[in-house]
C-alpha cells in the first residue's frame, strides 16, 4: 500500500514539476551530449580512416631507393616475416593539355596492397585506357570517354589513351592537398593515373610496398600501431643492411659489361700480336721479333687499353652507394595531418567538454537540492504520518534517477552516433565515404558517473539533512533571514540617490548571496563557454593570416641547383609582372636534437644580407619586440623550442642534410605559428660550419597568383632558370586552411549548444527563484503592485546578475580559449590566441536576448498564478 501511494506522488510530482524536470533532463543530456559526442569526434576520425585503409590494404611500410628496385630487393622483403609484400612501377610524366605534373603508376591488378576506390567508370583492361585521380575531375576538367595525352616521355611506351574511370587511392587520403614532389614541370605532382604496367618502360621498381599481416591493436594512429611499426621496421632496416654494397657492385658490373667485353676483345687482339711475333722469330731463327706492322698494331692496343683503364676508373669513380629510404604512413602526404585535425579535436574534446559539463552539474545539483527544501511540508508530513527516512527518500532519488537516465540515454545516442557523425560529414575532406563510430565506453562511464554525482548525488547531500529534523519543524517555512546593512547602505550619498525599487532590488541580491553568485556562476559559465567557441574559430582561422603576413612575407622559395648562381633564376622572375622581389639566401632542411628529444624536417634560412631580411620573415620575441640576426648563434622558433624543452642561451645539436652534426647556442626564441624553422646570419653560419654560406636559394616576393601562374612559374623556373625545385607558401597555406575547417563544424556546434546549456540555465534558475519568493511575490501584488511590476521586482535582479554574468564570462572565455589553444596545439603548428570583437558582442547579446525571453516566460507565468493561494498559511 505504501509503495503504491510513493508511486502515485512520484508520478504527481513530476507532472506538477514538469518544468523543472524537463529542464533537469535536458541540462543533463546537454552535459552528457557535449561530453561523450566532442571527445568521440577524434576517435570517430581515426576509426574511420583505419576501418577504410584496412579494407583497401594500405601499406604500412614501403621502401625506395636512389637507383630504383630490383627482383632481388623484393625477394629480400619477402623474408621479413608477417609482412604482405608488393613491388611498384611509376613514372613521372607532364599532361599535354597544361603541363601538370603527374604520376603514372603501373596498374597489374586490384587485389595487392593499396587498392584503389573507383568513384565512377572501371580500372584499365586495355593497355590504351587510363584511370585517373578523382582530383583531375576538377583540377584539368576530365571526364569519362575523353582522351587523355601525355607529352613524350622515355619511360612511357604510350602516350594516348581513353579516360575510363576515375578513382581515390589510400595513398592519398586527403582529396584537397598536391601529390608529392617531381623532378620535371613545376616540380609538384598534381594528380596520379593508373595504365597497364606493360605501357611502362622501366626495368626497375620505383617503390616496395610492406603491410603487417597481423594487425596491431588500436587504431592507425595509436601508440600500439606504430610500436609494431617500428619494431617491423628493425627488422627491414636489418635485412636490407649490406644491401647498398650489393647493389652498387650490381650497378658497377651493369656498368663494366660493355667495356669487360672489350676488354676481352683486346685481349684477344694483343694474344694475336704474341702469336705473331713468336711465329715471326720461328721463321727467322731468332733474327726478327717483329715487324713495324706489329709494332704499331702493339701501340695502338696499349692506347686502347689506357683508354679502357680510364673508362673502368671513370664507371667506378660515377657510381656512387645507392641509398635506400624506409618510410610509414606518417610520410604520406596528408596522413599526418589527418592524424593532427583528430589530435586537436581530441584535445579541444578535453576541456571543453569538462567545463561545460561542470556547469551544467552545478546547476542540476542546486536545482534538485532546492527542490527538496522547497517540498519540507510534505516531507514533515509524511515523517508525521511514519513514513521511514528512506522511504520518503526514495521518490527524490527515483525522480532524479529517472531525469538522468533519460538525460544520459538521450545524450549519449545524440552525441555519439548524431553528433559525431554529423561533424564528420560536414568536414569531410578526405577519401573516406563511410563512417566508423565505436562506442568509447570510457567516456560514456565517466558521463554516466558525473551525471548521477550531480543528480542523485544532490539527493543524497540535502535529503538526509532535512530529514534530520522533527516533522513539526519541516512542516513550518524556513525562517526568512534577518534583514541587515548592506555595503552600498552605508554610502549614504549614493544610498540616498537611489530609487524605492533599486534599494529593495539590491537588498535582495546580497541578503541571498548563494543565490546571487550561483545565478552568476551559470550566467557566466554559459556565456563564457560561447565566446570560447568563437574564440577558438577565431584563433585558428586566424593561424594562416599571423603566419602568412604576420611572420612570412615572401610568397615563394626557389632551390636552386646545385652549383649554380641565382642569376638565371632572376632573369626569369623579372620577366614576371607578378614578382615584386627576392632575397638571395642559403636554405637546407636540418635536424634538431638535445638529449631529451629530436625534431626533424626542420627549415633553416640563412638570408644574404642581414639589412632588410625583415622585409621577408618577421622576427619577434614573445613580447612582439623585434629580434635582429645575431653574429653568434641562431634564432629558433618558439614551438621547436617548447618541443625541445630550450630557452634562451642553451646549447643544441643541428645535423644538416650532408649528415654534418654542429652544437650551437640558441641566441633568441621567435614566434612562429606553423612548422619550424632556424635562422642564421652569414656570419654566425661561418662560426658554426666553418665555412661561407653558399646561395642554393632565392626568397620571393610576389603579388597575388592564382595556381595556374604559379605552376606556370615554376616550370619556367626550371626550364631556364637553373632551378630544381619552387615551392609556395600557398600550398602551406592551403594545407594550413584545410587541416583548421575540420575544427570549424566542431566550434559552430559547441557555439550552439553553449548557446542551448545558457538558456537553460538561465531559465532553470530564473524558475527556482521564483518557485522560492512565491509567497514575497504575492504579497507586493496583493499590496498593489500591477502585474508588469511584479515581474520587474524579478528582473531588475535578473538584469543586473545577467550584466555581472556577461563581465565575469569573458574572463572565462579568455582563460578557457587560452587553455584549450594551448592543449590543441601540435608539434608542429601553434594558435594564437585571438577573440573578435564579434565574439564578444555575440555571447553578450545571446544571453541577454535568452534572459529576456526567460523573463517573458515567467511573465506569462506570474500573471497566471493564484496569489492568494501562494499566501495561504502553510503552519
Amino acid at each position: 500500500m505504501q509503495g503504491k501511494v510513493l508511486n502515485k506522488m512520484l508520478r504527481r510530482t513530476i507532472k506538477e514539476t514538469r518544468g523543472r524536470f524537463i529542464a533537469i533532463t535536458l541540462i543533463i543530456m546537454l552535459g552528457v551530449l557535449i561530453f561523450v559526442g566532442v571527445k568521440g569526434i577524434g576517435p570517430g576520425y581515426r576509426d574511420t580512416a583505419t576501418s577504410e585503409l584496412n579494407a583497401t590494404k594500405l601499406q604500412d611500410m614501403s621502401i625506395t631507393s636512389t637507383v630504383g628496385l630490383t627482383a632481388k630487393d623484393v625477394k629480400l622483403a619477402k623474408r621479413v616475416n608477417g609482412v604482405q609484400v608488393a613491388a611498384t612501377k611509376s613514372t613521372f610524366a607532364l599532361a599535354a593539355s597544361d603541363e601538370s605534373v603527374v604520376n603514372v603508376y603501373g596498374y597489374r591488378n586490384n587485389d595487392g596492397l593499396n587498392q584503389l576506390l573507383v568513384r565512377s567508370g572501371h580500372l584499365p583492361k586495355n593497355q590504351n585506357e587510363i584511370v585517373l585521380d578523382s582530383r583531375a575531375q576538377e583540377y584539368g576538367n576530365f571526364h569519362l570517354g575523353d582522351t587523355y595525352k601525355l607529352k613524350q616521355t622515355d619511360t612511357l611506351k604510350r602516350r594516348s589513351y581513353k579516360i575510363v574511370g576515375f578513382a581515390d587511392s589510400p595513398l592519398y587520403i586527403n582529396n584537397n592537398y598536391d601529390r608529392g614532389n617531381a623532378n620535371i614541370g613545376s616540380g609538384t605532382v598534381a594528380y596520379f593515373a593508373y595504365v597497364q604496367q606493360q605501357n611502362l618502360d622501366l626495368n626497375v621498381y620505383t617503390s616496395i610496398g610492406l603491410r603487417l599481416t597481423k594487425r596491431p591493436s588500436g587504431d592507425t594512429y595509436a601508440k600500439s600501431y606504430k610500436t609494431a611499426v617500428n619494431a617491423k621496421l628493425k627488422q627491414v632496416r636489418k635485412i636490407f643492411k649490406h644491401r647498398q654494397a650489393a647493389r652498387k657492385a650490381e650497378l658497377t658490373a651493369t656498368a663494366m659489361q660493355p667495356i669487360n667485353k672489350q676488354q676481352a676483345k683486346l685481349d684477344k687482339a694483343k694474344t694475336q700480336v704474341t702469336q705473331a711475333k713468336a711465329q715471326i722469330a720461328q721463321a727467322t731463327h731468332g733474327q726478327m721479333t717483329t715487324t713495324p706492322e706489329l709494332t704499331a698494331q702493339a701501340a695502338k692496343l696499349t692506347a686502347a687499353q689506357t683508354k679502357l683503364d680510364t673508362a673502368k676508373a671513370k664507371v667506378h669513380k660515377a657510381i656512387p652507394t645507392p641509398s635506400y629510404t624506409y618510410g610509414k604512413r606518417a610520410d604520406l602526404a596528408g596522413f599526418s595531418d589527418y592524424g593532427a585535425s583528430a589530435d586537436r579535436i581530441a584535445a579541444i574534446g578535453d576541456v571543453f567538454p569538462v567545463f561545460f559539463f561542470l556547469i551544467a552539474a552545478l546547476i542540476t545539483f542546486t536545482t534538485v537540492s532546492r527542490m527538496i527544501s522547497e517540498d519540507r511540508t510534505q516531507l514533515g508530513t509524511m515523517k508525521a504520518l511514519g513514513y521511514s527516512r528512506l522511504a520518503i527518500a526514495r521518490n527524490y532519488f527515483l525522480y532524479a534517477l529517472i531525469a538522468a537516465v533519460l538525460g544520459i540515454v538521450f545524450g549519449v545516442i545524440i552525441g555519439q552516433q548524431g553528433l559525431v557523425r554529423f561533424v564528420l560529414y560536414i568536414s569531410q575532406m578526405n577519401i573516406f565515404t563511410g563512417q566508423m563510430i565505436l562506442p568509447q565506453w570510457q567516456d560514456i562511464g565517466l558521463a554516466t558517473l558525473m551525471a548521477m554525482l550531480a543528480t542523485i548525488g544532490a539527493v543524497a547531500v540535502v535529503a538526509p539533512a532535512e530529514l534530520r529534523t522533527k516533522p513539526a519543524e519541516l512542516m513550518l517555512p524556513k525562517a526568512p533571514k534577518n534583514g541587515k546593512k548592506i555595503l552600498l547602505e552605508r554610502i549614504k550619498p549614493l544610498w540616498r540617490h537611489l530609487n524605492f525599487h533599486s534599494k529593495v532590488s539590491l537588498r535582495n541580491l546580497f541578503r541571498f548571496k548563494s543565490r546571487m553568485f550561483m545565478t552568476i556562476i551559470g550566467i557566466a559559465g554559459g556565456a563564457g563557454l560561447i565566446l570560447t567557441g568563437f574564440g577558438i574559430r577565431d584563433s585558428i582561422m586566424g593561424t594562416t593570416s599571423a603566419q602568412f603576413g604576420g611572420v612570412l612575407h615572401y610568397q615563394a622559395i626557389v632551390r636552386l641547383a646545385d652549383d649554380h648562381t641565382s642569376a638565371k633564376a632572376m632573369d626569369v622572375l623579372q620577366g614576371q609582372s607578378q614578382f615584386k622581389s627576392a632575397e638571395d639566401a642559403t636554405t637546407d632542411t636540418v635536424e634538431l636534437r638535445t638529449n631529451a628529444d629530436t625534431i626533424s624536417g626542420v627549415s633553416m634560412i640563412v638570408p644574404a644580407q642581414r639589412a632588410g631580411f625583415s622585409k621577408y620573415v618577421s622576427l619577434q620575441d614573445a613580447k612582439k619586440q623585434a629580434v635582429a640576426l645575431p653574429k653568434r648563434g641562431v634564432v629558433l622558433t618558439i614551438k621547436a623550442a617548447q618541443v625541445l624543452g630550450l630557452s634562451k642561451g642553451d646549447k643544441l645539436t643541428v645535423k644538416n642534410s650532408d649528415g654534418q652534426s654542429k652544437s650551437v647556442r640558441v641566441a633568441a626564441i621567435v614566434q612562429n605559428y606553423t612548422g619550424h624553422f632556424i635562422y642564421l646570419s652569414r656570419t654566425a653560419y661561418q662560426h658554426v660550419w666553418g665555412q661561407p654560406a653558399q646561395t642554393n636559394g632565392l626568397l620571393v616576393k610576389t603579388k597575388t597568383m592564382s595556381k595556374k601562374a604559379e605552376r606556370h612559374l615554376a616550370r619556367k623556373l626550371l626550364k631556364d632558370g637553373n632551378v630544381v625545385n619552387t615551392t609556395f607558401m600557398s600550398d602551406t597555406l592551403s594545407t594550413v586552411n584545410d587541416m583548421s575547417k575540420s575544427l570549424n563544424a566542431v566550434v559552430v556546434i559547441l557555439i550552439l549548444l553553449s548557446g542551448m546549456l545558457s538558456f537553460v540555465v538561465l531559465y532553470n534558475l530564473t524558475n527556482i527563484n521564483v518557485s522560492e519568493r512565491m509567497r514575497e511575490l504575492s504579497t507586493i501584488k496583493v499590496l498593489g503592485f500591477y502585474d508588469g511590476e511584479v515581474t520587474m521586482y524579478i528582473v531588475r535582479e535578473n538584469i543586473a546578475l545577467t550584466i555581472a554574468g556577461i563581465i565575469a564570462s569573458f574572463g572565462v572565455g579568455q582563460v578557457l580559449t587560452r587553455f584549450i589553444l594551448k592543449q590543441a596545439a601540435t608539434d608542429t603548428i601553434m594558435f594564437p590566441t585571438i577573440i573578435g570583437w564579434e565574439g564578444y558582442v555575440a555571447a553578450a547579446v545571446l544571453t541577454a536576448g535568452f534572459t529576456a525571453i526567460v523573463m517573458w516566460v515567467t511573465h506569462v507565468r506570474l500573471k497566471h498564478v493564484d496569489m492568494l493561494e501562494a499566501l495561504a498559511a502553510r503552519e
